[in-house]
């Protein structure tokens, strides 16, 4: 089992910067895949980001695409999401995932086994 524990998030301007990191807890963290999911009031959890377990591959929504870069360090235990040219439509509460069978290439919030509580993103226009 692994706890993950997201901070870094904010209030910030449409054109900004935030890096999120997700620190995880446990000794397999660097065999799981690690994902990024997002959701707005009143919406359902989308995925934003994953990557494998030995951060070679990722895959991203096209919505953030040119904009978030997910990594990891597996020697810190810790993923980490680059989020670049905010947008007002990215406010969100943004939770990172861990999941056990290294599906990264899967969007589906089902594929993945742990998550975090969550950081809250607000971008103002």
């Amino acid at each position: 089992q692994v706890q993950l524990v997201e901070s870094g998030g904010g209030l910030v301007q449409a054109g900004s910067s935030l890096r999120l990191s997700c620190a995880g807890s446990g000794s397999t963290f660097s065999s799981y895949a690690m994902g990024w999911f997002c959701q707005a009031p009143g919406k359902e959890r989308e995925f934003v980001a994953a990557i494998s377990w030995n951060g070679v591959n990722t895959y991203y929504a096209d919505s953030v695409k040119g904009r978030f870069t997910i990594s990891r360090d597996n020697a810190k235990n810790t993923v980490y999401l680059q989020m670049n040219s905010l947008k007002p439509e990215d406010t969100a509460v943004y939770y990172c995932a861990a999941g056990r069978y290294g599906r990264w290439y899967d969007d589906s919030p089902s594929s993945y086994d742990y998550w975090g509580q969550g950081t809250q993103v607000t971008v103002s226009s």
